[in-house]
């Protein structure tokens, strides 16, 4: 659906005809104007007959209604496509989930399509319209501010999975640390919720180079130190996202030393016990046999003596046991 259409001229908002084709028409004609149509998850029809008044490239309308694409810039005959996949964490369930943003922009005109609930740019939209210096720049500068306010929300995003990775070191590395199946989903999990992130953010880097150091048609020729600066963050964001993935492999890698060697201390305490049980059950083996003739065998004290032998054998192993820290 069309959630906002409005026209801007000379940076301000003002009133335009209800017509998209009579709106860019008196907005190619005034020369400092342009249209701005805000869409949210447009139907075929809906967006048919917008992108028909804009003359949009069919491959573009193709790629904004069925969405899932990688972060991308397209430069056709008549716009600018631009992709951005906006990310959203949920705190409840400590989760990262991506929308995507498509932005259009050619001679007079900017349609945004956002597929997804976060990204909403009516915080963007308003902004904008405090700031008429930015506005009278054109389409060029609701893309700029777009792509700002998507990728500093990538620095958010990232700060908000840091605090969760310093809980899941800390419960990693306790000292009674259990239920290690479950830390280990935890870590798994962890790292696909950072690999989601990362295609949302390590593909916009080449379209983000290209609007800050490249002549790109339908941009606004002063505007790449701008453009300079949403790339400045987003390889700040990116750097957060590869330490992010480091930490949690270590993580995962010191999570499974711990538990062999958890596993060599059962191990070992199993094989002490076993080497005490395994003492008074040779003893009382060997006089249990049936002969006639064993040293000790009708004496009174041989029993309480046999007896008095397996206890200290036994306490004999657990004492060297201990001392080698087995037990």
């Amino acid at each position: 659906m069309i959630v906002d259409c409005a026209m801007y001229r000379d940076g301000r908002r003002s009133a335009a005809p209800e017509d998209f084709s009579d709106a860019l028409d008196e907005a190619r004609a005034s020369g400092d104007a342009f249209v701005w149509v805000g869409m949210h998850e447009p139907t075929e029809s809906e967006f048919d007959h917008v992108s028909r008044e804009f003359g949009l490239h069919a491959l573009a309308v193709e790629d904004a209604l069925t969405a899932h694409q990688r972060p991308k810039l397209e430069v056709y005959d008549d716009s600018l496509f631009v992709v951005l996949k906006p990310v959203l964490y949920d705190d409840d369930t400590d989760t990262v989930s991506t929308g995507e943003l498509m932005v259009f922009i050619g001679d007079s005109f900017v349609v945004t399509v956002r597929h997804g609930e976060g990204a909403a740019l009516k915080t963007v939209r308003h902004r904008l319209e405090q700031e008429p210096q930015v506005l009278r720049h054109g389409p060029t500068a609701v893309l700029y501010a777009v792509s700002d306010a998507v990728v500093d929300h990538y620095i958010e995003v990232a700060a908000e999975l840091q605090a969760d990775l310093e809980e899941l070191e800390a419960e990693v590395f306790a000292p009674n640390a259990s239920d290690s199946k479950n830390t280990a989903a935890r870590i798994y999990g962890f790292k696909r919720q950072v690999l989601e992130f990362r295609r949302a953010t390590s593909p916009l880097l080449q379209p983000m180079d290209r609007l800050a150091f490249g002549q790109v048609p339908f941009v606004h020729e002063h505007s790449q130190p701008f453009f300079r600066d949403v790339a400045d963050h987003l390889t700040k964001a990116n750097e957060y996202i590869e330490g992010l993935d480091r930490l949690l492999s270590d993580a995962l890698a010191a999570h499974l030393a711990q538990m062999g060697v958890r596993q060599n201390d059962d191990m070992r305490k199993i094989s002490a016990w076993a080497a005490m049980a395994a003492v008074p059950t040779m003893v009382a083996g060997i006089y249990g046999m049936n002969f006639d003739h064993m040293p000790e065998l009708r004496q009174g004290w041989g029993y309480p003596a046999v007896l008095a032998l397996m206890a200290g054998l036994c306490a004999g192993l657990h004492r060297m046991f201990k001392r080698r820290g087995w037990l």
